[in-house]
């Protein structure tokens, strides 16, 4: 009889002690549903643990965007069809992409075909390039002196 009386006091303790998890548990136990949900595995499962136990945003880049001009909206406390003209605007403004983001656009499509360190040494040394002219110049040069 006291046996019985030990487990049921052990069994009770361990589901009141799970009843009340902490912050740090909670945060767990939600990553975890959604790693799950998203049926994400091996590193790509540990990246998103790592950063959703860290708090980072797990927010798409289109997700952000909006994020972003809903928080501008509400500074500027717009309210019908200001803030939907506003909205629109500000998603259109932000599908523009910035001179740095052309100039990694431009590099990675003239990096196709190159791999590991040689595809590195040329994205940095595109990227470091003050123009797509002298880029172009580095290349041809390049090009007459391989024969290709």
């Amino acid at each position: 009889m006291s046996r019985l009386l030990i487990v049921v006091f052990g069994t009770l303790v361990c589901a009141s002690a799970q009843a009340q998890l902490n912050p740090q548990q909670e945060r767990m136990k939600t990553c975890n549903a959604t790693a799950s949900e998203r049926e994400l595995k091996g590193d790509e499962r540990q990246d998103f643990l790592g950063r959703c136990l860290r708090g980072e945003s797990t927010l798409t880049a289109q997700q952000e965007r909006m994020r972003m001009c809903n928080v501008q909206a509400s500074e500027r406390q717009l309210k019908g069809d200001e803030r939907k003209d506003f909205m629109s605007d500000c998603l259109k403004k932000s599908e523009k992409l910035s001179a740095q983001q052309e100039k990694m656009k431009t590099c990675n499509r003239d990096a196709a075909g190159k791999e590991g360190d040689e595809r590195r040494a040329f994205m940095s040394e595109c990227l470091r390039a003050d123009s797509g002219k002298e880029r172009g110049k580095e290349r041809g040069s390049r090009s007459a002196a391989t024969g290709r």
